[in-house]
């Protein structure tokens, strides 16, 4: 057999590059090397393969369905922990198989996680705000105004604990907290969603969109949790009721919110959560390392080789074909 080649539309590096290169011809050239960016559409990529007549794709974002099965291809690699840009269904139908990286950016979300949490408990943005604005002395001390409990020795309640909810977990631990979590499907969570809420001092998601967690948490939820609760959002925004949120902020029920996310992936500048000094936004970046791109190396080269090999990959997203 001839040397195989490889299309990798997907941010790689590190030593795993380095690998794949010793087994492939490499044609690098990552979306997010792109100004503006560029992201294929599924006719556009199909070209792409016969140009560089690739027999392994990895891909990140762009659009993997009808023509680019069609191709005559070993394997799609997607670098996300779900590979929702890959039609699974056709890609099964087509016999390739679909390599995927489950919990690449599990440290990065969580340490977002942590980040939003120290900004809202401490008044971090605000505090910034005062010190550029030459507003610190205005009728109070910041002292009074900035006042707050310590983390250590409050509960924090996690809504999940999949890769990014564990990581999470072990580093609030690190600050002192009590944690107490929710995942009806992971043998560690120890407590209904009802009684988390009404429990715990922060609030801290990482579930996945499922039609079982669209909109989980609404204005009841919001309403059964302490008063003074800080509510965080590193996951999607779909999880909670976003009007809802706004009113328990409004209201002073919450103390705060950190978010990662929101529908869309911006706000118009009038949105309520825009308005709220109580609220950190952030623009979906918990997952912007460089080390989210080496373990998703690391990830999909170890299943191209086990998959060249003849071996079963470890993260297969579409296990049938394997039969």
């Amino acid at each position: 057999m001839g040397r195989h080649r490889v299309l990798v539309t997907a941010p790689l590096r590190g030593s795993g590059l380095d690998q794949l290169r010793e087994v492939a011809d490499v044609v690098l050239d990552p979306w997010i090397d792109h100004q503006p960016v560029r992201l294929y559409r599924a006719a556009d990529l199909a070209a792409r393969l016969t140009e560089v007549e690739a027999d392994l794709l990895v891909c990140e974002a762009d659009d993997c369905r009808g023509p680019v099965f069609e191709q005559p291809l070993k394997a799609v690699a997607s670098t996300r922990g779900d590979p929702t840009n890959v039609d699974l269904a056709g890609a099964t139908a087509a016999g390739i198989p679909v390599l995927h990286t489950p919990g690449r950016n599990a440290d990065g979300v969580a340490e977002m996680a942590v980040a939003l949490l120290f900004a809202v408990n401490r008044h971090l943005v605000l505090g910034d705000r005062d010190m550029r604005a030459g507003t610190v002395f205005t009728g109070t001390l910041p002292y009074q105004r900035y006042r707050t409990w310590q983390l250590a020795g409050r509960t924090a309640g996690l809504v999940g604990l999949g890769a990014v909810g564990l990581a999470t977990r072990w580093r609030l631990e690190g600050l002192g907290m009590k944690i107490i979590a929710s995942d009806p499907y992971q043998p560690d969570g120890d407590c209904e969603l009802d009684e988390l809420l009404a429990a715990a001092d922060v609030v801290s998601m990482h579930a996945p969109i499922t039609p079982e967690t669209l909109g989980m948490i609404g204005a009841q939820q919001f309403a059964n949790m302490r008063p003074g609760t800080i509510y965080l959002n590193t996951a999607r925004a779909g999880l909670h009721d976003t009007g809802a949120l706004v009113d328990a902020l409004r209201s002073g029920h919450l103390a705060g919110a950190g978010l990662d996310h929101v529908d869309g992936e911006v706000l118009p500048t009038d949105h309520p959560l825009t308005q709220l000094d109580n609220v950190v936004l952030t623009p979906h970046v918990g997952g912007a390392t460089y080390d989210t791109e080496v373990n998703q190396t690391d990830m999909v080269v170890e299943d191209i080789l086990r998959l060249l090999a003849g071996k079963r990959p470890h993260r297969l997203a579409n296990p049938e074909v394997w039969q």
